[in-house]
């Protein structure tokens, strides 16, 4: 199971469906396939060698006592159970993660939520008209949508993540 930690002004919320349960099994959001934690790391919002993120236990480490303290990230999920893939889930199940993740977003403040993938947001929005990139802000901080980190070009996932790095550090020097 996967224990979410938290820090008040967080640089990023990172924001998902729900965990795949490779990744709950081990207690670390996205590790059952780690190309997001490469890609946080390409983009520069970790500074962690790929080979200590490819170790379980080393990555398991790297989340329980620097996701949160060092690098001042945050997760959440909108469903807490996980499934192999998001068609499994019922509708409805959505709604008591929508209610937690807007009461984190309002007791932290992150600079910058960040959705991971199409269905997340459509999901948190509760519609199907979005496009990724910047959106309305969510209380003060700034929205963006991202693609879902494991289909696609890797290198249109770093930029996008670079991009939110240099607002959420925008955000905090102003």
């Amino acid at each position: 199971m996967i224990v979410y930690k938290r820090s008040r002004n967080a640089k990023i919320l990172f924001v998902g469906i729900n965990p795949h349960p490779g990744s709950d099994r081990r207690g670390v959001p996205f590790s059952n396939n780690k190309t997001f934690w490469y890609l946080l790391n390409r983009a520069g919002l970790l500074d962690e060698t790929e080979n200590d993120l490819r170790d379980d236990e080393t990555l398991k480490q790297i989340y329980e006592t620097a996701f949160v303290q060092k690098y001042a990230l945050n997760f959440v999920n909108l469903v807490d159970r996980p499934t192999v893939d998001v068609t499994k889930l019922k509708h409805g199940e959505e709604r008591a993660g929508i209610k937690r993740a807007l009461n984190v977003i309002r007791t932290y403040r992150p600079n910058v939520v960040c959705f991971i993938g199409k269905v997340t947001f459509n999901t948190f929005q509760g519609c199907r008209q979005c496009q990724y990139g910047w959106q309305k802000n969510i209380e003060r901080s700034r929205t963006y949508l991202m693609h879902f980190p494991i289909r696609g070009l890797a290198s249109i996932r770093v930029r996008e993540l670079r991009e939110i790095k240099q607002a959420s550090e925008a955000v905090a020097n102003t």
